[in-house]
């Protein structure tokens, strides 16, 4: 162990032994005055971290990248990526740096990545640092999915470092740690396919396969039940973005991770009013990733990672189409189950009935069309099996008639099925949330910390977020939609 060096857990580096090409080594750029606002102990113990011992000013000096851990062998990825549709044949890791894996004590394999941690080989002529502002948003949002049970990255810390950044103006410097299953992306085998090598591709495959899939190994093809298995994932996993309303922003094919996490928090946030074209992000002038959007973007990243893996799913070519073709053309039924399933679970239907879809999307449209809040409608929606006379859901949709009478229809939908009014209810209320990252209450925390240096609103903004379905007294004005004053119509990337 060197100076520089200190001891937090046991470091496997899998991804490490990988061939040169797969990344480039290199170290984190130290940063001035590295001070600790936040740390997931909770995260650090899953991950079986020693951290117990350390004082905050050494947990700041591991988590900015000033001091590595032993055993940590720090890289940059590289990859490629459809940008809003524009290929862009070498991207990488230009801010972040992978330091290295972990098994957690659950027998998992994890990355733990520090973002906004200098230059590397693939920055592209940028600084390579994050802006206090972006690293607090991806701590809150990222930690807010996990409580929300979509998979999602997570946050383990997020430190001020000392140095200011410039982003339209000087902003303080930050670094975040992040961990996940894998950082690997559908422009992982796009890094590889635009070079025509196919020994890369495929020790990819296997790696991923024996990572994340290993029930792949042994099919007639590895390449296409990879194929398979991954689209079922980010299937079900674009359907539990529509649950909650979550609107990623930039659905760029280095964003989407073959592991089916939620991945890259940049210009995200989460919808208020209904509506399918909504969009935040303000990179995404045309809307290609508004929120009704999603499921479609998804299937196209999808078949980008299909074309990549071509030659291996079969030699023939002709073949190798037909069935990666079919395996596409799956993601939408795929997805539309998960979507109906979710629905159910939201609507508080048990049982399975063909008008179930209709019943939803009916819903939906009368939400669009009374611009109500997507997350508080399912909350006043539950309250109906206690209030027969359906006051606060009523109230909230401004008494339409339109759904006056689907009220009518869902009412006669939930006498066709067995259970108590009250217990129907609560399970609604387990899986409809009544805190989400608003974006107002966001942007308010960030504001703070950025230009007060006042952490009192992101630490409370956090408290109430990790508990999303249970309504706790004192915290009403978490619980709505964004006063016309207080809207925040546009995202930012913040790189």
């Amino acid at each position: 162990m060197t100076q520089h060096e200190i001891a937090i857990g046991r470091f496997e580096n899998s991804f490490a032994k990988l061939p040169d090409g797969f990344f480039a080594r290199h170290h984190p750029t130290p940063v001035s005055e590295p001070v600790l606002l936040a740390f997931n102990t909770e995260l650090a113990d899953e991950l079986g971290l020693e951290t117990q011992a350390l004082s905050r000013e050494e947990l700041a000096q591991v988590f900015s990248g000033n001091r590595v851990p032993t055993g940590a062998d720090p890289l940059a990825a590289a990859y490629a990526g459809h940008q809003f549709g524009n290929f862009v044949p070498q991207l990488g890791d230009g801010r972040a740096i992978l330091i290295g894996e972990v098994r957690d004590r659950a027998g998992r394999l994890r990355d733990i990545q520090l973002k906004g941690s200098g230059p590397t080989p693939f920055s592209r002529r940028g600084d390579g640092r994050s802006a206090l502002g972006p690293v607090l948003r991806e701590y809150l949002i990222s930690e807010a999915m996990h409580v929300l049970g979509v998979p999602s990255t997570r946050a383990l810390a997020a430190v001020l470092t000392g140095d200011r950044v410039l982003r339209e103006g000087y902003k303080p410097g930050a670094v975040m740690t992040r961990v996940a299953a894998s950082h690997i992306r559908v422009g992982s085998f796009q890094y590889f396919a635009a070079r025509d090598d196919q020994a890369s591709i495929k020790r990819l495959m296997e790696y991923v396969i024996e990572r994340h899939y290993p029930e792949a190994e042994h099919a007639e093809s590895p390449a296409l039940a990879l194929l398979q298995a991954v689209i079922e994932r980010q299937a079900k996993l674009t359907a539990q973005w529509m649950m909650i309303g979550f609107v990623h922003g930039v659905m760029n094919t280095d964003n989407m991770a073959l592991s089916g996490e939620t991945i890259d928090f940049g210009p995200c946030a989460f919808m208020e009013a209904y509506d399918p074209d909504t969009v935040f992000s303000s990179i995404d002038q045309f809307g290609r990733y508004a929120y009704g959007r999603q499921p479609g973007i998804a299937q196209w990243n999808l078949a980008r990672l299909a074309e990549a893996l071509l030659p291996l799913i079969d030699p023939d070519e002709k073949q190798a189409v037909e069935l990666a073709s079919a395996a596409v053309s799956d993601f939408a039924p795929i997805y539309h189950a998960f979507w109906l399933d979710g629905m159910r679970a939201k609507l508080g239907l048990v049982e399975a009935h063909d008008n179930d879809r209709a019943l939803a999307n009916a819903l939906l449209d009368g939400l669009q069309r009374t611009a109500t809040d997507f997350t508080l409608a399912f909350r006043r929606l539950a309250e109906v099996h206690r209030d027969p006379s359906a006051s606060p859901f009523l109230t909230l949709v401004g008494h339409d008639a339109v759904l006056i009478d689907w009220l009518a229809d869902y009412r006669a939908r939930v006498a066709q099925e067995a259970g108590n009014p009250e217990a129907r209810m609560k399970v609604m209320n387990k899986v409809n949330p009544i805190y989400i990252p608003r974006n107002h209450q966001v942007e308010a925390a960030l504001s703070a910390a950025i230009e007060e240096g006042d952490l009192g609103p992101f630490k409370t903004l956090h408290g109430v977020l990790a508990h999303p379905f249970e309504e706790i007294a004192g915290f009403e004005a978490y619980t709505g939609p964004a006063a016309p004053s207080e809207r925040v119509y546009q995202t930012f990337c913040g790189t």
